[in-house]
């Protein structure tokens, strides 16, 4: 049991903005308007799950939803190379202004803030809460329908932040086919369950290539048990993605808005 489940295990305004351990840091930054804030999740390192976050966030904001991502993963961010951005944000006494991509999906990462982009970033768990909490509650975000926080592997400090700090509705978890992959996920799906953290649905990602010559799906690490997973857990099946090549070049490019795997995702989610 963490400390601050400890602390409110026994408090009668448990969970109301009068608790001020559950209250402290929920609003983020007076400026912003953040309608929803979702987690991408999966547990296991791998299996795409930044390249899914970016795809939720092109999908939503195809649709006509003003989308930011929070890039959580401190020690490994993957989304302004997605993206293509080296652009450091913007500080002013205000805030943090977040960097917008091509089509103005806001987007704020650690390694915006790196002087290389290959630079590691060597901190222990506390100092790497911490910069979570900071993009929270010190970037200016503005008006978003989506916030998509992207999360780090593992069921450490980091998520265990996300979900004590940010008023998280719901988080979408990721998988691959392999069996390997199916048990390290179930414990992040058992961790935001224990967090009460409502769960959106599952996507199994690199789930099939199409054969060049024969046009048929092919199952290079075998047929994924992501749907039975999904009903072990009583969650939505949120469909499938494809091995592609286009998508890891387009995504090496900073060119991930231009993928279209996107199209596979039931991405109503809220509404």
């Amino acid at each position: 049991m963490t400390e601050q489940n400890s602390a409110c295990s026994n408090c009668s305004s448990k969970g109301s903005e009068s608790c001020s351990s559950c209250s402290e840091g929920k609003n983020g930054h007076q400026l912003n308007e953040v309608k929803h804030v979702l987690a991408v999740m999966s547990g296991k390192g791998g299996v795409g799950k930044s390249t899914v976050a970016a795809l939720l966030a092109v999908a939503l904001q195809k649709k006509g939803y003003q989308v930011g991502i929070l890039d959580a993963d401190i020690t490994g961010p993957s989304i302004p190379k997605l993206f293509g951005l080296k652009k450091a944000p913007d500080v002013t006494e205000l805030g943090i202004f977040p960097v917008k991509s091509k089509t103005g999906i806001a987007i704020m990462s650690i390694n915006l803030l790196l002087e290389h982009e290959d630079d590691p970033v060597i901190w222990r768990g506390p100092v790497i809460a911490g910069v979570i909490k900071q993009f929270w509650e010190e970037v200016i975000w503005g008006n978003l329908d989506y916030l998509i926080v992207d999360l780090p592997p593992g069921t450490g400090d980091a998520p265990l932040t996300v979900m004590q700090v940010l008023p998280l509705d719901g988080a979408v978890i990721v998988t691959s086919p392999q069996d390997l992959a199916g048990m390290v996920v179930k414990k992040a799906i058992k961790m935001a369950q224990k967090m009460e953290v409502p769960l959106l649905g599952i996507v199994e990602n690199m789930s099939y290539f199409e054969c060049p010559d024969c046009g048929k799906n092919l199952y290079p690490f075998g047929k994924g048990k992501t749907k039975l997973m999904a009903q072990e857990f009583a969650l939505p099946f949120m469909g499938v993605l494809p091995l592609e090549t286009s998508t890891s070049s387009l995504g090496d490019q900073g060119k991930i808005e231009e993928v279209t795997s996107y199209e596979l995702l039931k991405v109503n989610l809220l509404g």
